[in-house]
């Protein structure tokens, strides 16, 4: 790995409880591969991933997190700035190059910025 390419604790979302709580208050966003949530946050952008095994085996699986981590790493702020964002990968998406998978994540992540955060009662 050459300088600068690592993926730090501090750029990770890591806890089930930091999961759930971007769930319940994030904003949703569906592309055809991929479930995004997004949620501001002050500080540096953090990623959280999850990638089940309705999506393939387990090199698919590591495959397809592989590349979005570094999606992720090489612009972080561009992808989603100041934001959590937890990506989810559907089915298929171990089939998906590399090149659409960027275009993919961009568009879901500039549809989540445009839209308000929902409120929950």
């Amino acid at each position: 790995m050459t300088a600068g390419e690592g993926f730090p604790k501090a750029a990770r979302i890591r806890r089930r409880g930091e999961f759930l709580a971007i769930g319940r208050s994030g904003e949703r966003r569906h592309t055809e591969h991929f479930v995004l949530l997004a949620r501001p946050r002050t500080g540096p952008t953090r990623l959280g991933l999850t990638v089940s095994r309705k999506v393939g085996g387990a090199v698919v699986r590591n495959l397809v997190k592989r590349r979005v981590r570094n999606i992720f790493r090489r612009d972080p702020a561009r992808l989603m700035p100041s934001s959590d964002l937890i990506v989810i990968a559907k089915p298929g998406a171990g089939a998906v190059a590399s090149l659409d998978m960027e275009r993919e994540l961009r568009a879901g992540a500039r549809g989540a910025q445009r839209r308000r955060p929902r409120r929950r009662s």
